[in-house]
């Protein structure tokens, strides 16, 4: 019986993988970035040149980048401060803020429709004050608080686990050299919570632009584009058009991926090399 060849025996190791990449990634892709075009090459840019999509486009945006900078912040402070104080229940305390890793996007909105929704706690409570009953569930405020609730966990474990691994010595080294509570930040913790803070803040921003779960739940008042996307292919059976919105929403998020990537220490550490080679 032959043997084959090194070169032969690793395409046949891995023609399983390619066959299955082509299969479940490769066609499907192709299909996507195929089917605009059965309607003329402008339905590629609908999401530009019509004001409706263009305006879910712009508020699928606006609402993630919001959700991200609010995560960071409070996801930074929280996870800061667990990893630099030592209190009772503080292991109890990280696994009840991490909880919402564990649910899917619906059951969040169902946290939110329990919490702001028509029947939910704060429309009986403003009833009870002789306020009506008031709800927020199902607009931008709801959007942003499912999100920001779905979110903080990715942030807060991230932050705790970067400031744990953190070098104490290079606080008190600062300290000891007259910097305030400032310039430590800035010149200590800064420096080593960016490249935590770039990848937690990619990720986020792409959780948030493509999420469903959430917005198929609450978007009943303030449209994001995956409910856009959703409603296309599934009551109109326009194809054509929901292939080009997705292709918009994910050459936006693969290009905020992209960017963090070239921001990240790995690509810093590129452009340094030459340097340090000199």
């Amino acid at each position: 019986m032959p043997t084959l060849s090194p070169q032969a025996q690793r395409l046949a190791c891995a023609a399983p993988a390619l066959a299955f990449f082509a299969a479940f990634w490769l066609l499907p892709v192709l299909q996507l970035v195929a089917l605009p075009a059965q309607k003329g090459w402008a339905t590629y840019f609908a999401v530009l040149t019509e004001a409706r999509y263009l305006k879910s486009l712009l508020q699928t945006l606006g609402l993630s980048l919001v959700v991200t900078a609010a995560t960071l912040v409070l996801g930074a402070g929280v996870g800061v401060t667990l990893a630099r104080q030592r209190f009772a229940g503080r292991g109890l305390l990280l696994s009840l803020l991490t909880l919402p890793l564990s649910f899917p996007g619906v059951i969040i909105g169902f946290f939110m429709i329990l919490l702001g929704g028509r029947q939910g706690l704060v429309a009986d409570l403003t009833e009870a004050l002789g306020a009506g009953r008031l709800t927020l569930a199902y607009g931008l405020g709801g959007l942003f608080l499912a999100y920001l609730y779905f979110s903080l966990p990715r942030a807060i474990g991230s932050y705790t686990a970067a400031a744990s691994a953190m070098d104490p010595a290079l606080e008190e080294a600062a300290r000891s050299l007259g910097a305030g509570p400032w310039r430590v930040v800035c010149d200590v913790w800064w420096p080593e919570l960016a490249p935590t803070t770039v990848a937690c803040g990619a990720m986020v921003f792409a959780t948030a632009m493509g999420a469903f779960g959430t917005a198929f739940t609450l978007a009943s008042q303030y449209e994001v584009l995956p409910i856009t996307i959703y409603n296309e292919f599934t009551n109109y059976a326009n194809f054509a058009l929901a292939a080009s919105l997705s292709l918009s929403l994910g050459a936006m998020t693969w290009g905020v991926l992209w960017m963090a990537r070239r921001l990240g220490p790995d690509a810093r550490k590129a452009h340094k090399a030459p340097l340090a080679g000199a």
